[in-house]
């Protein structure tokens, strides 16, 4: 790969969560350490482990890594950073405006953008002030920003202009007051991003054409803002060992077919593909071979998991549900993890088993189509249209808010809602809508909002109520939606994930931000997994053995209930999880 060979000052890893960044990151962090290069390793990520991986503690300042000769590292906690950014921003009105409305301003600022301004702020006085990194040869970023932000901070707006004459004074960002003192430091961040002589861009995906549509979504979006220099790093590509394993032989073409149809916007760029490890990358030695495109190193021991110690099956929760014979079914999680498998085969057993539902998703391009395949009486499928959503609550916002804002203003504007927080806020009546059909029959919802989104139009609705007293005005199914999401008798929450490290951990935050709207999931599901499985092949049976360390933790720290669904080869499940 060329930027091993020759590589740049800055490195910038980025992909959805799970592909495999934090990996390749330390791997190109101790490759050029080896090298005898001064190298500075920052993580970024909320979920980030890199103090596992090199088994030791990292903390908010530069900390040489004491396996690696001229390697350092620098573990940035977005979370804490935001919650420092807000109460900077929100302190000064405690005891000024009423508590409602300070409620409604911490829950504005709670979001994901939230979390990765406030990692920006810190990377920017990185890679925006030479004299920070002048002791390193080279800065490795593990998560790099959306293109979202990067075009947001990028525009050449009158900020001034649009902070006087704008409603809120706020971006999903947060404040605009706040950003506009570090216009110049984000003005020279965003320059060293778009110079290819000094940054770049590192994709990584697996192959999976989710993970290879997100991929390829980022780099047309940084492409937008002139971020150019960009490489693609395929991650768990896998090999059967042999044709003697049905599983290893079904995984291995279901790679090599998302490798084929992958999207135009990256097969132009080049590419590194690394192997499926047998077992996770953890330490300095792993970190060193991780990087060879060849073999299937670090084979691991195969562990007996009992029958007895593992979740229950899917069978036994659609059982449950169907007892009800109404209300409201939501598969939630991060993108990839079958959420949307899940809900449509939890829809069609529903049916099979005498049960009217409704199965519906906000995939624009209604995919969950393609997971039920032939559709069986009583089930009726159905998306909302994102898009369609989005348009009118933008023109809504445009015609009013930017109304009295100049060009400048207007484009700052408009660039602010792209936010992925409009798309669900935007959706959320279409939602309320949909929830209202519970009433007497199954609702089926892939791809639900998230408690940050829930909690943000609970804020905006009790402070609509304290200032103007407009309840009576709310259309009847949005004023009852929230108390239908908190009723665990009317709303059953699932939360999908995989049995590994990101993809768990992602989702005992989404726990968490459920939790803080007053949901509570009924359970955990296990998705993909190759636990029950009997499986031949030498890597899978070293990951089969692996898994049981998440699926312990998830019944141990964060499940009241788990359901266990094992991988499997299923075309429509393949057509589904690309969606996703």
């Amino acid at each position: 790969m060329k930027f091993l060979e020759n590589p740049p000052a800055n490195l910038f890893f980025t992909g959805k969560g799970g592909v495999g960044k934090t990996s390749a990151s330390c791997a190109v962090a101790v490759a050029l350490a080896d090298a005898g290069k001064k190298v500075l390793l920052v993580s970024t990520d909320p979920a980030s482990n890199i103090h596992e991986i090199f088994g030791q503690e990292i903390g908010n300042e530069p900390s040489p890594i004491a396996a690696v000769d001229g390697l350092s590292a620098l573990d940035v906690d977005p979370v804490k950073a935001a919650e420092e950014y807000r109460e900077k921003v929100i302190g000064p009105y405690r005891g000024v405006l009423p508590d409602v409305a300070v409620a409604a301003m911490e829950e504005q600022l709670s979001g994901a953008c939230t979390v990765e301004i406030a990692a920006f702020d810190e990377f920017t006085r990185l890679i925006g002030n030479p004299e920070v990194t002048a002791a390193f040869d080279h800065v490795i970023f593990d998560t790099a920003p959306t293109g979202h932000t990067l075009r947001l901070l990028s525009l050449p707006t009158a900020w001034s202009g649009y902070i006087e004459n704008t409603v809120s004074g706020t971006t999903c960002l947060g404040p605009l007051e706040g950003m506009v003192e570090k216009k110049d430091i984000y003005a020279a961040s965003m320059e060293a991003l778009a110079d290819g002589a000094r940054t770049v861009l590192v994709l990584v995906s697996r192959p999976e054409r989710a993970a290879l549509e997100e991929a390829a979504r980022t780099s047309q979006e940084l492409g937008e803002i002139g971020v150019a220099n960009k490489s693609l790093v395929v991650n768990g590509v896998f090999t059967a060992a042999g044709s003697s394993d049905p599983v290893a032989t079904a995984m291995a073409r279901r790679g090599r077919e998302a490798l084929d149809a992958m999207p135009e916007a990256l097969s132009a760029l080049e590419r590194m593909d690394i192997p499926l490890r047998a077992r996770e990358v953890l330490g300095v030695e792993a970190l060193r071979g991780f990087l060879s495109e060849s073999g299937t190193a670090m084979a691991g021991t195969e562990a007996e998991i009992l029958p007895g110690l593992l979740p229950s099956g899917l069978d036994d929760v659609i059982d449950e549900l169907a007892r009800d014979g109404r209300g409201v079914v939501m598969t939630m999680g991060k993108g990839g993890v079958g959420k949307t498998t899940l809900a449509a085969r939890m829809a069609v057993e529903l049916a099979g088993r005498g049960l009217n539902v409704l199965l519906t998703t906000t995939d624009p391009a209604a995919h969950v189509a393609a997971a039920v395949g032939e559709i069986p009486e009583r089930l009726e499928v159905d998306h909302i249209d994102p898009a369609a959503e989005v348009e009118k609550y933008r023109d809504h916002v445009m015609a009013t808010a930017g109304a009295a804002l100049d060009d400048d203003g207007r484009a700052l504007l408009e660039e602010d809602l792209n936010s992925p927080c409009t798309e669900e806020i935007a959706v959320f009546q279409a939602f309320a809508r949909t929830v209202d059909q519970a009433r007497d029959r199954v609702v089926v919802l892939d791809t639900a909002p998230t408690g940050h989104t829930i909690l943000l139009l609970d804020a905006a609705e009790s402070y609509h109520r304290e200032v103007s007293r407009l309840a009576e005005n709310v259309p009847e199914a949005v004023s009852k939606l929230l108390p239908r999401l908190r009723d665990p008798a009317f709303t059953r929450v699932f939360i999908c994930t995989l049995a590994e490290a990101t993809p768990v951990h992602e989702a005992a935050d989404l726990q968490e931000d459920l939790r803080r709207a007053g949901i509570e999931p009924l359970a955990w599901i296990i998705n993909q997994s190759l636990a029950s499985l009997d499986v031949s092949d030498p890597v899978l049976k070293s990951r089969k053995a692996q898994e049981w360390k998440y699926i312990s933790e998830v019944m141990k720290e964060h499940a009241k209930q788990a359901v266990l669904v094992p991988w499997r080869d299923d075309k429509n499940a393949s057509a589904a999880v690309a969606a996703e």
